[in-house]
């Protein structure tokens, strides 16, 4: 009887000592950590919920990624420095601007990088940057990738283009921001 009381001690504090360091390592069994939710565990700057790379996300602050491509076109060309840097890094990529001014381009754009991504896009696909323009811009606007799925043919990957697109609008607008 004595050993039989004595191994169950001993088992219910071999129990109890390593339930104390699991609830230690676990926050006392409270639940999640404080802040605890989808993005916060870690999450690179621009991954997680809310973030859809879309070309709206394009420019917004965080490693990588210029500062002035989440404000409005008409807003940020109005610093003549940049406008001018903007026009030369795109002319770098092989981009025309529509019209040869990229604040009249651009107006109509939530942002700056959704409007520089769309003109990429129109380049690589050779789309009207038009067309896109009217898709995204408007009443009825749609997100890049569903303007170059209307636009761009049942042969073009609509979600690796508009991918493409951001990314060369992210080139160009640091571009044009370390140069102003």
């Amino acid at each position: 009887m004595k050993k039989n009381w004595f191994c169950w001690s001993l088992t219910f504090a071999a129990v109890l000592a390593f339930s104390a360091s699991a609830l230690a390592q676990h926050g006392a069994g409270a639940g999640r950590p404080t802040g605890g939710g989808p993005g916060s565990m870690g999450a690179p700057s621009g991954v997680g919920p809310g973030t859809t790379g879309r070309p709206s996300d394009v420019g917004s602050t965080g490693m990588g990624r210029s500062s002035t491509g989440s404000q409005s076109p008409t807003t940020v060309l109005d610093n003549s420095k940049l406008n001018t840097s903007l026009t030369n890094a795109l002319a770098k990529s092989g981009v025309s601007i529509p019209g040869g001014d990229l604040k009249t381009a651009c107006s109509g754009f939530r942002n700056l990088g959704q409007c520089v991504a769309a003109m990429h896009v129109a380049k690589n696909l050779n789309l009207s940057f038009d067309d896109l323009k009217n898709k995204m811009t408007g009443s009825n606007s749609e997100n890049l990738g569903k303007a170059i799925q209307d636009l761009g043919g049942p042969n073009v990957n609509a979600k690796s283009e508009a991918k493409k697109g951001n990314k060369q609008a992210g080139h160009d607008l640091n571009t044009a921001e370390s140069a102003s």
